[in-house]
């Protein structure tokens, strides 16, 4: 008998319909002879009615409170389902994080899976039940609720797969897998058969949003194969991520990511010596605030500038750290901008081939749009440029390395 692991995101469990949909879809894979356990997300825009209702409550809402009410929203999902399976004749239990053995850090908000106890689980499928998750939280070693953060549930689900050797993670979305681009800017986008870890960890820390990147992660350490699909279309075969991939791709670039918004910090005229950049960030670190791509200016006359971009959430304490340390910096000024996006390459292929940063440089020269910034990997080639002009780039880089083409 085959261990399966499915997921189900917050589109896929919107209303009583909708998980009643969900709960026919178990039951078929249940009674195919398969231990199905299922890991769901909050329904429909859940989680944020009740940030919203924090919120409502103070401006600050304690971290291990919001945590815990946070958690309710995946908990409310896992029961309705488990009633919807009883309904049709398939014995099921709901369990929370904590119940499914997720062991995490002390970390409310952000945690980490330390470990995963698996006895209740294994003793529920054991008794022909399937075992319904409440994805996206955990439990601390002081027995506090604790959440991963946004598109946590991933991660449950993946995690799930790893520690008990399941065969497949199966994770359900409204879309049919991982496209090329975002169709909702790139109608010409298309979904891809499969694609490797390292590629779909790039593509999802460059602004993809249909896996989550810790998933990603858990998935390569552990040899999950995930495939993504849709839980609207059954017929759609969705994509695999897994390890192996086809040896030598057609097309070298594999998709286009991009961020809308993302916010930029310079900090000017800063003394070119040894241990200034450690003096910017360690306290930025420490604050939280987490810091993507990193530029310093050749030094003129031992003075230079040192550019980072955040999260437009954190640019106000980007801002407020940055200031503290200036005098200790010896910096001239601090300036911001925070209306900026990023456009992204990805592909394993073009780190043995030329070329590639050369047709998407010519490309957003030839749109018109100015490039501020530019970081890289071996696999991946980002530009910061002005947030209006993203839907742009992505469609003229898709149509310039011509991702509309099967391989």
């Amino acid at each position: 008998m085959a261990y399966v692991v499915q997921k189900y995101g917050g589109s896929s469990v919107a209303s009583a319909d909708h998980i009643k949909r969900v709960a026919r879809r178990v039951a078929a894979r249940r009674i195919a002879g398969d231990d199905v356990v299922v890991v769901v997300s909050a329904m429909g825009d859940t989680t944020d009615e009740l940030y919203s209702l924090a919120e409502q409550m103070t401006s600050k809402p304690h971290p291990r409170e919001l945590d815990v009410l946070l958690s309710t929203g995946e908990t409310i999902t896992s029961t309705l389902l488990s009633m919807a399976l009883h309904e049709i004749g398939v014995d099921a239990v709901s369990l929370s994080g904590a119940q499914a053995g997720i062991r995490t850090t002390a970390v409310f908000g952000r945690a980490r899976i330390s470990g995963i106890q698996t006895d209740r689980m294994e003793a529920e499928l054991a008794q022909g039940r399937v075992v319904i998750v409440a994805g996206f939280q955990g439990v601390s070693e002081a027995l506090d609720v604790t959440t991963f953060g946004r598109g946590g549930s991933d991660t449950t689900a993946v995690a799930l797969a790893a520690a008990l050797k399941a065969d497949t993670c199966e994770i359900y979305t409204d879309v049919a897998g991982i496209y090329t681009a975002d169709p909702r800017i790139c109608p010409e986008a298309r979904p891809l058969r499969d694609i490797g870890y390292e590629e779909m960890l790039e593509l999802a820390t460059t602004g993809a949003r249909v896996m989550h990147a810790r998933a990603v992660e858990v998935g390569e350490l552990y040899d999950v194969a995930i495939r993504v699909a849709s839980s609207f279309d059954e017929n759609a075969p969705g994509t695999l991520i897994h390890r192996e991939t086809m040896m030598e791709q057609g097309n070298k670039v594999r998709g286009i990511a991009h961020q809308d918004h993302t916010a930029k910090v310079t900090v000017r005229g800063v003394p070119d010596r040894p241990g200034i950049a450690a003096l910017l960030f360690e306290p930025l670190a420490d604050a939280s605030v987490s810091v993507d791509t990193i530029v310093q200016n050749a030094s003129v006359e031992k003075l230079t500038d040192m550019t980072f971009t955040v999260a437009p959430s954190d640019l106000t304490e980007a801002l407020r750290v940055v200031e503290a340390v200036k005098a200790e910096l010896g910096a001239a000024e601090v300036v911001s901008e925070p209306d900026l996006g990023t456009v992204s390459v990805v592909g394993t292929g073009m780190a043995s081939a030329p070329g590639f940063a050369a047709r998407m440089f010519k490309t957003l020269h030839e749109t018109g749009i100015n490039i501020d910034m530019i970081s890289t990997s071996d696999i991946r080639i980002t530009c910061v440029i002005a947030s209006a002009q993203v839907s742009d780039a992505v469609r003229a880089l898709h149509n310039a390395f011509e991702l509309d083409r099967e391989d």
